[in-house]
């Protein structure tokens, strides 16, 4: 497939008009018992007597459970806006605390009932569980799919997943809907950014909507912005003596706005090809045709939502930072020890802070389950249209935003690090 054959298709969305999938499809089967996310696999271990979760009398399970599924307290951000399921004791003064890693996010609320946790299941999206704060032998992981009914929207793309909000909130947490609020990835810009979230770190004079709240509800829209800025103690706040850290740091924030929408178009693209993939194998039975047949209709169904993916993917429309962005929690020095790096000591978690987030313009999280759990046919375009970008055999306007440089690094790096390339990726070093 050459860049010639992009041309030919229709233009691509950003899918923002994304209707919600029949997760009874049989192409999808949601509400199958999962067995490979975080979660799942956890709770196998649980059940076997292989790990056991000790119980925090301040926490609860909350340490243990952060420990067991490889979280680090350096992620911790708290929201203070009443947008979960546990909004009663969600406050100003008693935010919802967030941790998250690669596949797993995490939340806690002061004297709440549950650890809430999902987890990406490669093959199906975000898995939703709850655990009872109540100490036991074996605790038990409930799955939550009422959690559905917010998580499966077009604000998720349709499919079951994550999201990131921003909202005018009062002084007791509750967002000010008249004046809307925005859902946030890291091509949002800085100014629409955490409105109802507390906010550590420094960023110059850049602002953001996050450690204010609405103080005229007849113009909730009007924050007093400057107060909320370059924050790097929310003593003056609230009591953080509840939570694990006094963080609520500014690079994990950016981190995970830029994940949610990944993982979303993960699953995104994944259930658009099992769809079209079925609906095509079903009409080619019904009407004799091969059955490796395909209709343009299935090539743009399965390969115009990947070719959103790519754009994200490299961070095309991320809008240049005006300054520098420093954290507090330390994950901005410990995040890209994860790695891989490659052979110059290179990672895709590298950060640059100065003018982007990242310092190489391609997720990390190409490494992830999810990324190698979508379907052959949709993967190897992707690959197709990656080696594309990166060698410089397409650069359409599209993608001019990336530099020479930054394409032979991102090449360079994948081809160290990413295993399964296809072997042309190799074949011409």
């Amino acid at each position: 497939m050459t860049c010639f054959t992009v041309m030919l298709l229709a233009q691509v969305s950003d899918l923002s008009g994304s209707f919600t999938f029949p997760l009874d499809s049989d192409a999808i089967k949601y509400a199958a018992p999962a067995t490979r996310d975080p979660v799942a696999v956890l709770q196998r271990k649980i059940d076997s007597g292989q790990v056991s979760l000790a119980f925090d009398q301040q926490h609860g399970y909350l340490p243990a459970v952060l420990k067991a599924l490889g979280v680090s307290e350096q992620t911790q951000m708290l929201v203070f806006s009443k947008t979960s399921f546990q909004f009663g004791k969600i406050s100003p003064a008693t935010p919802r605390a967030l941790y998250f890693n690669d596949d797993v996010y995490v939340g806690w609320v002061p004297n709440g009932e549950v650890v809430e946790v999902s987890a990406v299941d490669p093959e199906r999206g975000a898995i939703f569980y709850s655990l009872d704060q109540k100490q036991a032998v074996k605790p038990r992981f409930e799955r939550r799919d009422e959690c559905l009914q917010c998580h499966a929207s077009p604000r998720t793309l349709g499919v079951p997943g994550h999201l990131v909000r921003s909202v005018y909130t009062d002084d007791e947490g509750f967002p000010q809907t008249q004046a809307g609020g925005f859902v946030t990835d890291h091509r949002s810009p800085f100014a629409e950014r955490w409105g109802g979230w507390y906010v550590t770190g420094t960023h110059g004079k850049q602002r953001h909507m996050g450690n204010v709240l609405v103080e005229d509800k007849t113009h909730p829209d009007h924050l007093n912005v400057e107060a909320g800025a370059n924050i790097i103690d929310l003593k003056g706040l609230l009591d953080v003596g509840p939570y694990l850290t006094r963080h609520s740091d500014i690079v994990a924030l950016m981190v995970l706005e830029h994940q949610t929408r990944m993982h979303n178009l993960f699953t995104r693209v994944s259930y658009e090809t099992k769809v079209a993939l079925l609906s095509q194998r079903e009409m080619n039975q019904a009407l004799g045709r091969p059955i490796r047949e395909w209709s343009d209709s299935t090539r743009r169904r399965i390969y115009n939502p990947v070719e959103t993916l790519l754009r994200y993917l490299l961070f095309v429309d991320e809008p240049a930072l005006l300054g520098p962005v420093h954290g507090t929690s330390g994950m901005e020095q410990s995040f890209a020890t994860n790695g891989p790096h490659d052979s110059k000591g290179r990672s895709l978690r590298d950060f640059d802070l100065k003018h982007k987030t990242f310092r190489y313009p391609c997720s990390y999280l190409i490494y992830s389950q999810a990324f190698d759990a979508i379907p052959k046919p949709a993967r190897d375009y992707l690959y197709q249209r990656l080696w594309e970008v990166l060698t410089g055999a397409d650069n359409s306007k599209d993608f001019r935003s990336l530099s020479r440089q930054d394409r032979q690094a991102v090449l360079e790096i994948l081809r160290d690090t990413k295993k399964d390339l296809p072997s042309y990726w190799t074949a011409s070093r």
